[in-house]
This record gives C-alpha cells, sequence and structure tokens, in this order.
C-alpha cells in the first residue's frame, strides 16, 4: 500500500509539474506568436497585388521570409536557433529558453492562416466600404478581420495543437514539460506506465483545445 501511495504522489508530482511547464510553453508562444501572425498577415493582405496599398517588394519580402521559416522542420529549427536563443534569454536550457524558436516557428504558420481567413472575406464588402469613404485601417479591422474571424479562430485552434507538438518536441531537448517526462522517464526508463499517462494527459489537453476553439 505504501509502495503504491509513493508511486502515484511520485507520478502526480511529476506529471503536475510537467503539465504546468507545459501549458506555460503554451500560452506564452501562442499569444506572441499571433501578434506576431496579425502582423505578418496584415502586411501581406494589404500589399498583395490586389491589395489596398500594393506592394510587390514588401509583400515578396515578407512572403520570403515567412516561407523560409515555415520550410523548417521544427526539431530543425530548434537546434538552429540555441545560439540566438542562448544569446536572448541567457540560456537555451528551460521552458523560458523554449518559448524563443516555439514563437518562431509558429508566428509564420498562423500568419499564413490569418491571411488565408482575410483572402477569403468577399470583395463586395471591401468594395462597399471604400464607397461609404471607410479607410484602410477601417477596412482591415472593421471588415476584414471580423468577417474572416470564424476561420481565423479556427485556424488558431489548429495552431495551438500544432504548438502543443512542439513543445513536446522542445522537452528531448532540455525544455521539460510532458515531452521530457515522456523521454526520461517513459522511453529511457523504459516505464509504459509513465508514456500511458502522457499520452492521456495529451489527449486531454488537445480536447480542451479544439472544444475550446469550437465554443469561442
Amino acid at each position: 500500500m505504501t509502495t503504491k501511495t509513493t508511486l502515484y504522489q511520485y507520478l502526480t508530482d511529476i506529471l503536475g509539474e510537467a503539465f504546468l511547464q507545459t501549458m506555460y510553453m503554451i500560452i506564452v508562444p501562442t499569444i506572441i506568436a499571433t501578434i506576431l501572425g496579425f502582423i505578418l498577415a496584415i502586411i501581406l493582405v494589404l500589399t498583395k497585388p490586389k491589395g489596398l496599398k500594393p506592394n510587390k517588394y514588401v509583400y515578396s519580402v515578407v512572403g520570403f521570409v515567412v516561407n523560409i521559416v515555415r520550410s523548417f522542420p521544427f526539431i530543425i529549427l530548434l537546434v538552429a536557433l540555441i545560439p540566438f536563443t542562448r544569446f536572448l534569454i541567457g540560456t537555451s536550457i528551460g521552458e523560458t529558453a523554449a518559448i524563443v524558436p516555439i514563437t518562431i516557428g509558429a508566428a509564420p504558420f498562423i500568419a499564413r492562416i490569418i491571411e488565408s481567413a482575410l483572402n477569403e472575406v468577399d470583395e463586395g464588402l471591401i468594395e462597399a466600404a471604400k464607397s461609404f469613404g471607410a479607410t484602410k485601417t477601417q477596412i482591415i479591422f472593421k471588415v476584414m478581420i471580423k468577417e474572416a474571424m470564424p476561420s481565423i479562430v479556427s485556424g488558431i485552434t489548429l495552431s495551438i495543437i500544432s504548438i502543443l507538438g512542439y513543445t513536446a518536441m522542445a522537452g528531448t531537448v532540455g525544455a521539460g514539460g510532458l515531452g521530457k517526462v515522456a523521454l526520461v522517464y517513459g522511453h529511457q526508463r523504459f516505464d509504459t506506465a509513465v508514456m500511458v499517462y502522457v499520452v492521456i494527459t495529451l489527449i486531454i489537453i488537445v480536447q480542451a483545445i479544439q472544444m475550446l476553439g469550437d465554443y469561442v
């Protein structure tokens, strides 16, 4: 009985701390990446050939940068950004350090999702707004973003689930969280029970994120 209680307490402590670390690595990068994603998407939508303020040079450069970052598999991006992360944070290990590559990896993905949602807004609405004398800022924020919000929320929900996957990969290189628990306590120690607990926890997190996104 004592052994079972000790094991239960041991697993609870480990998974509880890892869960909080994972949520930290999800929430903070999601907020920062969404802000950056909105900025990049608005620039792309404004400067596209048929945009409100066409500029092929800005559109090409921003689009090129976004595509370059998106072309990197996250695990490679994670390793490639270690010097930059160490310069910015002072260390490349830990949950706070993991926020840097996770944010950089997620922002272009979110930007493309928001850009796609904005591009799907009916041109008739935009033309109507122009005829009423709406400014470019009003068209972007009061017409396009408002009309595209359901698609944007759906896309961000998918992005958050992808970020959860990023945190698991970051955990394998010293970032902590559920990924580290699965690797160190589950895989390396051949403890099937720990792996099962981690998988169940991840499934619950994904279901909760998707339900919240659907509700919003």
